[in-house]
């Protein structure tokens, strides 16, 4: 007890003098909050819509990431690990993450451990003044002024290095592909320096992977494809690029699409690879989607997006059913693997919508439960999951409970949020017209008979 205070108290002081240089001129300029607004971190970045995915979601990813990673940021990743750790209240965590990061990067990067450790110090900053530790801000404050200064950078706080623009590259995609293109131009950015970097090549390729399954649109497939084969060709050892390039065959090569899946199966243990994998055979081959996904869980069984796509591969099963009991097993397992998706992550939206339409076919009544439920929330939903649950409720309403006034109510709920999706967008209006058209015709039925 003695020691470890003995060793606090002797960290403490070594903290003030480190951060002396830089504490007088931070009191008299500007305040704490403002220095800590120029570093370069998650604390800055934001990277984390909390409408759009959820703190337990992305940390399920990052567990994922930080155990089977190709490449040299497992240290951004623990680092990232804190700030979503500080983000649940959980303050030892996200300091034992720090100290885990700065470990691994003194490993990893030896030759450049100074650049490489500015964004982790960053988060030990962010972390120590909601902590209210203000020596410990200051001395990491000066931690990170020294760097800089030996860097000449013009900005006390913050440098432009390669490293650092790459750093944030991962942590958006980690974040969610939804950052793809964010994170394109961090990693085209780091690979303007003069020597070829592996690692940030693969960020660029993953990002363009990213930007295309986000936005669907033939340039981003093309030119995803066109590097993504030629990094494929230069390492052809890397899963998680060879499931990739899987998907990006799927349509029009899909033997090959098939092949490199199935190698990629074989050779790796990292549960994201395996459900991309599953991805690729969704369409053409469910029952081979659902024994890859089964193999996954088994390795990670708390990640909720496993569980939610094998509901879906059973869900796409349902279409085919042969007999009404082949179909009810379908439906039973459908159900089961939504359940286990919202047990392993409460917040997530999608599995609680596909759940609640599961239930629409045989409990109706618990559908209606879930689907409330989600309307008094709707508000803290991003803008796009408003519009899906005004599509999942309104079709509820119509085809379940033949309500078509109430339906087209929500749909005109969904019709004039600001923002959201296209897509949403789109089914709504179309939903919408086709009520309206049913509701005219009704009424010129009923004119004849009564003329």
């Amino acid at each position: 007890m003695h020691d470890h205070q003995g060793k606090e108290h002797k960290s403490q002081s070594i903290a003030t003098l480190a951060c002396s240089r830089v504490s007088s001129s931070l009191h008299s300029s500007q305040s704490l909050q403002e220095a800590l607004e120029t570093l370069q971190c998650h604390f800055t970045w934001r990277l984390l819509d909390p409408e759009e995915m959820s703190v337990e979601c992305v940390l399920q990813a990052l567990a994922a990431k930080v155990q089977h990673t190709a490449y040299r940021n497992r240290g951004v990743y623990l680092a990232m690990r804190a700030y979503l750790q500080q983000l649940q209240g959980n303050y030892p965590g996200a300091l034992a993450s720090l100290r885990e990061a700065e470990a691994v990067l003194k490993r990893d990067h030896p030759t450049n451990f100074s650049r490489q450790v500015l964004v982790t110090y960053g988060n030990y900053a962010w972390v120590y003044y909601h902590l209210a530790n203000y020596e410990m801000v200051e001395f990491y404050l000066g931690r990170i002024h020294e760097i800089c200064q030996s860097l000449s950078s013009p900005e006390p706080y913050s440098a432009h290095v390669q490293e650092i623009h790459a750093q944030k590259g991962w942590s958006l995609l980690a974040a969610g592909f939804q950052n793809g293109e964010e994170a394109k131009k961090c990693f085209q950015t780091a690979l303007r320096g003069n020597e070829p970097n592996k690692d940030f090549q693969a960020g660029l390729v993953i990002s363009l992977f990213a930007a295309w399954t986000r936005s669907q649109r033939d340039d981003h497939w093309k030119e995803a494809k066109r590097l993504t084969e030629i990094y494929y060709r230069r390492r052809p050892l890397n899963d998680e690029v060879r499931v990739h390039l899987a998907r990006l065959l799927e349509r029009t090569n899909w033997q090959r699409a098939k092949r490199l899946a199935e190698e990629a199966i074989r050779s790796s243990l990292d549960p994201e690879v395996l459900r991309n994998a599953a991805t690729v055979c969704q369409l053409r081959a469910p029952s081979r989607a659902v024994d890859i996904l089964q193999q996954a869980i088994a390795l990670a069984p708390g990640y909720h997006l496993l569980h939610h796509d094998l509901g879906v591969c059973y869900a796409n099963q349902l279409q085919v059913a042969a007999t009404p009991e082949e179909r009810e097993e379908i439906l039973t397992a459908a159900i089961e693997s939504f359940k286990r998706a919202v047990e392993t992550d409460p917040r997530a939206l999608s599995p609680r919508l596909t759940l609640a339409r599961m239930y629409s076919e045989r409990a109706p009544l618990r559908a209606e439960e879930i689907f409330q439920n989600l309307v008094k929330e709707l508000s803290g939903f991003s803008k796009r999951g408003q519009q899906a649950v005004c599509l999942s409720w309104g079709d509820f309403l119509l085809h379940c409970k033949g309500q078509r006034r109430e339906a087209a109510e929500v749909y005109k709920v969904g019709l004039t949020l600001p923002g959201g999706s296209h897509k949403e967008w789109q089914q709504l209006r179309v939903r919408l017209q086709a009520l309206d058209t049913t509701c005219e015709e009704d009424y010129e039925r009923g004119y004849e008979r009564e003329h």
